[in-house]
């Protein structure tokens, strides 16, 4: 089997501006605030943070004009159904998620890029990245898929690192660096394998080219369809390869440890999906097992890491949603694995979970950077008794723990659980099915542990009310209680109407 690579003469050059905008509004902004920072007086630094805040802003304004229909760019005038980037439905929910993550993230980093963080290296990095991440779901051939995966990981090791002076801020990066460049390595040699096999880089045309490949090519292909997956499981921090989590979520600051654990995560799943549903569908008898058996292991391996957390006598907040982050993933890998026993109408409840875990994850986050403002050390002991202080964040923190737990009044968690527990059901996987019902039990103890500290009486005696130690302590960034009362208000109406995001669990996103 011979396949003529095409030349750039076959390449059509008219670009949609409307389809690109969201990525590209992020990358002009991201280079205009490094410019800016040469010339901005130290006084007028906050003025780079709100303009990242607006271009992020101008970035999922942009997503308004692409619900008209499905556009692509960048085809092939030989197979115009071969392009390498196309808005469709799924393009547009994971770029809102993206983007409405790096906004929220923005947020919350308003008042470390005035105290702790370098405002202008901070912004560049943060809007960058969250440019390669709305790249990425439009990416529709995998040279595209790589370069837009790397885009959105490489300012995240620089973010990660970015607390100068913090020797676990810089050993997190590092870690974060070598575990996401092996990662990369073993994804490119995948593609290769693949691209040799096929002839194209093009998913569809990979798709059409695997459902029939001679003899060793044949080989040649699993393996690069193996190696593929193995890369992403690195990005999605799947089991074994989720050891850089915890240390990195600990070492880097707040905001960016919230950004990781929705939008990086995002991103893994993102180019998961992309390149088993839409590039490998004919070895779905390769790549269906194995994520099942990720699944299953990374739920637990998440589970139980969280559960020895909660037994030690100062146990960390914030690694403990790292672990928890882990066991999440193990759910959003169900869909994906049932999508390769039935159909990819499958991959609807993945990113129904993903909408759900974003809102009520960074609202903990959001809670935890207040909190971290007069407990820096992140223990569950500093949220005991945040009720008697601040009753509105603790509400808050206790709806967004028990829509992860999957309780009442968190609805939305509850449905969203449900729908993946199906998923597995209905493809044939009923033990996968009672692995996460099993998880979901072990996970409830560590949940509903954490949710009761908030209303305990809290430790000492509590500051006179109307005190100048009272007035900082109530005081909190006006960008950050934004943040918890946005992600409040989206959470409690999800759990209202749960229709408006579980309605993708039974749509064809593609």
């Amino acid at each position: 089997m011979t396949v003529a690579a095409p030349s750039a003469a076959d390449l059509v050059q008219a670009v949609d501006w409307t389809a690109i905008a969201p990525p590209t509004i992020a990358a002009v902004v991201a280079l205009a605030v490094l410019v800016a920072d040469l010339f901005v007086p130290q006084a007028r630094k906050p003025l780079l943070g709100w303009t990242a805040v607006a271009g992020l802003v101008a970035a999922l304004a942009a997503l308004v004009p692409l619900r008209a229909g499905k556009r692509s760019t960048f085809c092939l005038t030989t197979d115009p159904g071969a392009c390498s980037y196309t808005a469709d439905h799924f393009t547009l929910v994971i770029q809102a998620l993206v983007l409405g993550g790096a906004l929220l993230t923005a947020l919350l980093s308003l008042h470390d890029t005035r105290e702790k963080l370098p405002a202008g290296e901070f912004w560049f990095l943060l809007l960058s990245s969250a440019a390669g991440a709305a790249l990425l779901p439009a990416s529709r051939d995998l040279a595209t898929l790589v370069v837009a995966l790397e885009v959105a990981s490489l300012p995240a090791f620089a973010l990660v690192g970015l607390k100068r002076g913090d020797r676990m801020s810089g050993e997190a990066a590092l870690k974060f660096f070598l575990s996401s460049v092996t990662a990369t390595a073993v994804t490119l040699l995948g593609v290769s394998f693949v691209y040799a096999a096929t002839g194209t880089l093009h998913l569809t045309e990979i798709a059409q080219q695997l459902e029939d490949v001679p003899g060793q090519l044949g080989t040649l292909a699993k393996t690069g369809v193996a190696l593929t997956l193995v890369g992403f499981a690195f990005k999605t921090a799947a089991a074994p390869f989720h050891f850089w989590v915890p240390d990195t979520y600990v070492g880097a600051p707040l905001p960016v440890a919230a950004y990781l654990s929705v939008v990086g995560k995002a991103v893994g799943f993102t180019g998961l999906i992309l390149v088993t549903v839409v590039a490998f569908p004919s070895y779905a008898d390769v790549w269906g097992p194995a994520l099942a058996v990720l699944a299953a292991l990374t739920m637990t391996v998440g589970n139980v890491a969280a559960l020895r957390q909660v037994s030690t006598r100062a146990w960390s907040a914030v690694r403990l949603l790292a672990w928890s982050s882990v066991g999440q993933a193990g759910y959003l890998l169900v869909p994906i694995a049932a999508a390769a026993y039935s159909s990819d109408d499958q991959i609807g409840a993945t990113v129904s979970y993903a909408l759900m875990y974003a809102v009520v994850n960074l609202g903990a986050f959001a809670v935890a950077v207040l909190v971290a403002r007069t407990h820096p050390e992140h223990r569950i002991s500093d949220y005991r008794g945040l009720y008697a202080t601040r009753p509105g964040t603790a509400l808050a923190m206790a709806f967004f723990l028990l829509c992860l737990a999957g309780l009442p009044p968190g609805i939305i968690g509850l449905f969203a659980k449900v729908v993946v527990f199906s998923s597995a059901v209905d493809a044939g996987l009923g033990w996968l099915a009672v692995v996460m019902g099993i998880n979901v039990v072990v996970a409830l103890y560590y949940y509903l542990r954490w949710t009761a500290v908030l209303f305990r009486a809290p430790e000492g005696a509590p500051a006179p009310a109307g005190t100048a130690e009272a007035a900082v302590r109530h005081r909190a960034p006006a960008p950050v209680s934004v943040a918890i009362a946005l992600t409040a208000v989206v959470g409690v109406a999800l759990s209202g109407y749960p229709q408006s995001v579980l309605r993708f669990a039974a749509t064809t996103l593609f």
